[in-house]
């Protein structure tokens, strides 16, 4: 069994700082791409950024310049910085990740997410 346990959510007001990490755990051989995506009340799951294995990224045009993904490969734990926060970043974060396990599945697994609030 895989899991990822996201932490670091929290209240801030505008234009401050938040970090998030996410850690993966389990029977896990390796892991390819990991993210970060969001879903705020009344609207659909988004991806916020992504970052492969050998950590090219790809940003929502929302956040690009603001926030910052990261990962450290040998804890299989990803990062998400953000920086000048803006209420319209409020909402649930959640970390993903696509993990090939050490019983030979390729599987896609979501953490319950972490909610993040930016007060204006």
């Amino acid at each position: 069994q895989v899991q990822l346990v996201e932490s670091g959510g929290g209240l801030v007001q505008a234009g401050g700082s938040l970090g998030l990490s996410c850690a993966a755990s389990g029977r896990i051989y390796s892991i390819s791409a990991m993210g970060w995506y969001r879903q705020a009340p009344g609207k659909q799951r988004e991806l916020v950024a992504r970052i492969t294995s050998l950590g090219g990224t790809n940003y929502a045009n929302s956040v690009k310049g603001r926030f910052a993904i990261s990962r450290d490969n040998a804890k299989n734990t990803v990062y998400l910085q953000m920086n000048s926060l803006k209420p319209e970043d409020t909402a649930v974060y959640y970390c993903n990740a696509d993990v090939f396990t050490s019983d030979y599945r390729d599987i896609i697994i979501w953490g319950r997410g972490t909610q993040v609030t930016v007060s204006s």
